[in-house]
């Protein structure tokens, strides 16, 4: 009897690991080895991990099989999730321009309501890093590995305005400027 409650408490696990991260797999690629006796096939994956709330990682995997090739990926991303800061939890603080060899992107903080206005596996990016509102371009190479490498690169640039006031020694309403102080004046007006 002991064997069925294993069983419960292993579904309960995989459950709450399924509903924290968001797994989308953005590519799969048949890839070839030339050997002695031939070529020898094997799958090669891309998948993008996140929890939607700033966290977000990226893996790649390859294997015989799709499922293996799916699973190493996925194992991957997990390891290499990295934290973006967000603006109210729903888009970038602010511009930012990324490159990968030949993959260039441009990622536009927007407005809430815009939705994300991106491609292929930028989307994925996004909809996995829990961004809402977003205004992103790939300019040059339309490979899915180069655009979300230079995505990521892009990522890697977005700070916030506490992290910067606090690298200057200055407060956030200095770094923050003349919009913060406009706004002010207008609600006492």
């Amino acid at each position: 009897m002991a064997k069925p409650e294993r069983a419960k408490k292993d579904e309960t696990e995989d459950q709450r690991d399924g509903s924290e991260l968001i797994e989308k797999l953005v590519g799969i690629n048949r890839v070839a080895k030339v050997v002695k006796g031939g070529k020898r096939f094997a799958m090669a994956a891309v998948v993008i991990v996140g929890d939607g709330k700033g966290r977000v990682g990226l893996g790649t995997g390859k294997a015989r099989e799709v499922p293996d090739a799916i699973r190493k990926a996925t194992d991957a991303a997990k390891r290499r999730m990295r934290r973006v800061p967000l603006r109210e939890g729903r888009t970038l603080h602010h511009d930012v321009r990324g490159r990968y060899g030949a993959g260039k992107v441009v990622l536009r903080a927007a407005p809430a309501g815009t939705g994300i206005i991106a491609g292929g596996p930028m989307r994925a990016v996004f909809e996995a890093l829990g961004i809402h509102d977003v205004v992103a371009k790939s300019v040059g190479s339309s490979n899915p590995h180069n655009m979300i490498k230079a995505t990521f690169a892009a990522l890697d640039q977005v700070a916030s305005p506490r992290s910067v006031a606090m690298r200057r020694g200055k407060k956030v309403s200095d770094i923050l400027g003349k919009k913060a102080g406009e706004h002010a004046d207008a609600k006492d007006a």
